[in-house]
């Protein structure tokens, strides 16, 4: 292994994520000038530029932006081995690695793996935290063990178990005249600058969003388009626009933002469980059924599902 191509991918990625060598050098706790040198010893390496240098910061090359997630992935696997080593030197013998959702990081997330932690005291369980289609497409490459996403089928091999359906609720920036009224019909959201989480994010709850609204006689007028659900929210709180966002979100707390009811209830995408049947882990059942106990004490709108794990 060539630890000096990933020391420089390294810098590579803190670059490209601060956009700024002054900020990526404080970051990484280096001074500039030796962080702008082995960019450059990695560009002659590769053979092309990554980056287009300004003033004011820089910006990825075409080139640049062709290798960043793979760049992003390499450095998921780097940290992802830390901790198991880590966990072997503290006694956890086994691995689990779990994909999700932003929403889903509150609730089931959270309380499901502190009680698969404590019924499992030898597993090392890492969350990840990613979108639904990534999610997906990572259980396929048998890159995860795991994953809670939005989605209530997916293609075989996968399988999918449902956990419960949740329901949109309106975000306003604070302040907002339409934060007055105690419930919000959906048509009077239809002259509202809105901002929305991108399709390739999760597609068939995107669609859903936008077949509520047309069923409510409009189609929604989107002036930005977030990378997460918790993104759309800190744009919401920018005064930005407003949203539609699960009911599970309005535990978010921030000042900015108001949350209110809808007059309809306007049902979107399953959340699941979803696994590898070819690459079944160990404690998939026991992360099945924690999961969907977890959702039941909770109160939540839970689908009674059953589903052979073998």
């Amino acid at each position: 292994m060539d630890f000096r191509l990933i020391r420089h991918l390294t810098y590579f990625l803190a670059v490209a994520e601060e956009k700024h060598f002054g900020r990526a050098a404080e970051r990484l706790g280096i001074s500039q000038p030796p962080l702008s040198s082995q960019i450059k010893i990695l560009e002659h390496s590769l053979g092309v530029e990554l980056f287009e240098r300004a003033r004011t910061g820089v910006r990825l090359t075409p080139e640049g932006e062709a290798i960043l997630p793979s760049v992003q992935r390499l450095a998921d696997q780097a940290r992802r081995l830390e901790e198991a080593v880590r966990d072997a030197r503290a006694g956890r013998s086994r691995t689990m690695l779990v994909g999700a959702v932003t929403s889903a990081m509150f609730h089931p997330l959270g309380p499901t793996i502190r009680r698969l932690r404590k019924q499992r005291p030898d597993l090392s369980v890492t969350i990840v935290e990613m979108d639904s289609a990534d999610a997906i497409s990572a259980l396929e490459r048998e890159e995860i063990d795991a994953a809670i996403v939005r989605a209530n089928r997916v293609a075989a091999p996968l399988q999918a178990l449902p956990l419960f359906e949740d329901s949109l609720v309106v975000a306003l920036p604070a302040g907002h005249p339409t934060a007055e009224l105690a419930v919000v019909p959906l048509c009077a959201l239809a002259d509202e600058r809105m901002v929305m989480c991108g399709r390739r994010v999760s597609p068939i709850y995107h669609d859903q969003i936008i077949a509520g609204c047309q069923k409510a006689g409009f189609s929604p007028r989107v002036v930005h388009e977030a990378g997460s659900i918790l993104s759309q929210i800190a744009f919401i709180g920018c005064g930005i626009g407003i949203g539609l966002v699960p009911s599970t979100m309005t535990s978010v707390g921030t000042s900015d933002v108001i949350f209110r009811p809808l007059r309809e209830r306007v049902e979107i995408i399953t959340i699941a469980l979803a696994w590898n049947s070819e690459r079944l882990h160990p404690d998939t059942n026991s992360l099945a059924e924690i999961a969907r106990n977890v959702c039941a004490a909770s109160g939540t709108n839970t689908l009674a599902v059953s589903q052979d794990m073998a």
